[in-house]
């Protein structure tokens, strides 16, 4: 099994390296459209027959980030870290606990119902699973008229235009809408669920692993899809994925997550080819290559697991796996140090250099 994992990941690799995209932002000459200040998310932990609180799971720590019309920003990290409860709560699926974020200029934590609403319109999502994300009940034109219906007055005349334009620019014949998921591929889900999330003409879309759930040869179709779309249609994206060769294609910035806190942010050439936290070196160094001469001792392995969310260590949140820790990120949490080109990172390696 790990064999054929790591044959599928390489396979991406040549496929995506094919159509590199050499992303190079300049932050400087762009507005922000998303600007999120020291959000913090906690799900309460209850027990007994009262529901009383005994503890609370850290999902995000206080992380600050904006997010730049026509960007795509990536966000990485391993599973549970919370990169998918950063999405949910940018989108108001989740309430934060505290912060805020502001969408062009509006909190969207304090606006009213009015605000709310065209808010929705502006910001969407697309699912991680293309099999549950779907009614199963709903044919594929409900499914994708049903946003039109809530927050748009139209004739059906112009829905049914609105649509087939739909499936013209997701790649889908007209012959689907009368349809049930189950009739489709998972590649042909996710297309549907894509056409779906641009139905209201949105301005932000959070795309949650859009391609983990899909087979190596769909996943390359399916990121040139995403990529085409942004660029016909002036979108911006957060893309949250695991899977680093996928975020170097299609980021123009990447942002690190480990356990609920940003660890690194640069653009995607900078990270990839210098990066400063032992955590980000860590999962580079895991990147597969097709390349049978690669020194696999480059490989850099984190000893121990992830520190439990429900009780994180004190100071640095990835001291008790990281090599070059030192007394003082056992006591005190890093500051954030703002490097050259647009780069940061919270580490006192930046502060003092340790060489390996």
């Amino acid at each position: 099994m790990k064999i054929k994992y790591f044959l599928k990941r390489v396979i991406l690799n040549l496929i995506l390296c094919q159509n590199n995209n050499t992303n190079q932002l300049n932050v400087r000459t762009m507005n922000e459209l998303i600007e999120i200040k020291n959000l913090i998310k906690e799900f309460p932990i209850q027990k007994g027959f009262f529901n009383k609180k005994v503890g609370a799971v850290h999902a995000i720590n206080n992380i600050s980030i904006d997010i730049y019309k026509g960007e795509t920003l990536g966000l990485v990290g391993e599973s549970g870290c919370g990169k998918s409860t950063t999405g949910r709560c940018i989108l108001g699926l989740e309430s934060s606990t505290s912060g805020t974020v502001l969408f062009d200029g509006i909190d969207t934590n304090n606006c009213d119902d009015t605000q709310k609403k065209e808010l929705k319109k502006r910001m969407q999502i697309i699912f991680q699973n293309p099999y549950s994300s779907l009614n199963p009940r709903m044919t594929i034109y409900d499914t994708i008229k049903e946003p039109i219906a809530i927050h748009k007055h139209m004739l059906k005349s112009q829905i049914d235009t609105n649509i087939k334009e739909l499936l013209d620019v997701t790649g889908l014949p007209s012959t689907v809408l009368n349809k049930y998921p189950h009739e489709f591929s998972g590649g042909q889900r996710q297309r549907i669920g894509i056409a779906r999330a641009l139905v209201l003409n949105p301005e932000f879309i959070v795309a949650d692993e859009p391609v983990s759930a899909l087979d190596v040869s769909i996943q390359a179709q399916i990121i040139n899809l995403l990529q085409n779309l942004k660029e016909e249609l002036g979108l911006t994206y957060l893309f949250i994925s695991h899977d680093l060769s996928v975020v170097k294609y299609i980021s123009d910035r990447v942002a690190v997550m480990y356990l609920g806190e940003i660890v690194e942010l640069a653009t995607t050439g900078e990270l990839f080819n210098n990066p400063k936290h032992p955590y980000t070196q860590a999962l580079l160094s895991a990147i597969p290559t097709p390349d049978p001469n690669n020194n696999v001792s480059r490989r850099i392995l984190l000893t121990g697991d992830i520190p439990s969310p429900t009780n994180p260590p004190q100071g640095c949140k990835f001291h008790t796996r990281c090599k070059y820790v030192m007394d003082i990120c056992k006591k005190e949490i890093p500051p954030t140090y703002h490097l050259q080109d647009n780069h940061q990172a919270a580490c006192y390696l930046l502060r003092e250099p340790v060489s390996a």
